[in-house]
């Protein structure tokens, strides 16, 4: 178990809000240069390198350097989830201020209907094909998330994906998703869903965000391959 001055170290990471920023930034899955991490939080280059230093190493974010460019992703599905987790319990367990502008607001409303959730759908768009999954018999919901014989074979004919042996990753997991207050399909299952999607072209990221935006091929798809109505 987990020792209380290990609680407080892991918690007193986000403890600022310029860390804080940053994770929330970086759960769009994608790797971050320390220069646009400080250009979206509105801090000095050498306050984000400080701070990010710190979240490195808290073992919550991982650096690769190409040239001059220090490139930040998350550590992994691990910390992606411990910080959407705790994002949705901050955002119901205070009064969440409204937007401060049109631009807030059309992006907190884009995001609301689909996102990515780091490596997996989120918002509307990723409970939908959740629901849908489920209904469809792809995945069993009755005692904890499993994805059934039927989910397995559809993994493989339909996205090309087969679960490499020894991976401790979960194939499918929970993951409560902010927005709908609801949960969302994760863990390899989902990532395999995203990644085929934004490949196939079904959903295309909006902007520098988390938003996607479904296209007509995506809502054919959709609703050819799991019956959903995105």
């Amino acid at each position: 178990m987990p020792q209380p001055p290990q609680l407080a170290e892991t918690a007193a990471l986000f403890a600022d809000r310029t860390r804080a920023a940053f994770c929330l930034a970086l759960l769009d899955g994608r790797a971050w240069t320390a220069g646009e991490l400080a250009r979206h939080a509105g801090v000095r280059p050498s306050t984000a390198s400080e701070q990010l230093s710190r979240l490195i190493e808290g073992g919550l974010l991982t650096e690769e350097r190409q040239g001059r460019h220090r490139y930040v992703r998350l550590a992994g599905p691990e910390a992606a989830g411990l910080i959407e987790a705790l994002a949705s319990y901050a955002t119901h367990a205070s009064n969440t201020q409204p937007p401060q502008n049109l631009r807030e607001s059309v992006r907190l409303s884009a995001e609301a209907r689909a996102r990515t959730c780091y490596d997996h759908l989120a918002g509307r768009l990723g409970v939908a094909l959740s629901d849908a999954m489920i209904a469809r018999g792809l995945v069993a919901a009755e005692d904890g998330l499993a994805v059934t014989p039927d989910g397995r074979t559809w993994l493989a004919d339909t996205l090309g994906f087969t679960r490499p042996p020894g991976t401790r990753r979960p194939l499918v997991r929970s993951c409560l998703d902010w927005t709908e207050r609801r949960p969302h399909l994760a863990g390899a299952l989902g990532a395999a869903l995203c990644a085929t999607a934004l490949e196939r072209q079904w959903v295309r990221r909006v902007g520098s965000g988390r938003a996607v935006k479904v296209t007509p091929e995506g809502t054919e798809a959709f609703q050819e391959l799991l019956g959903a109505t995105v």
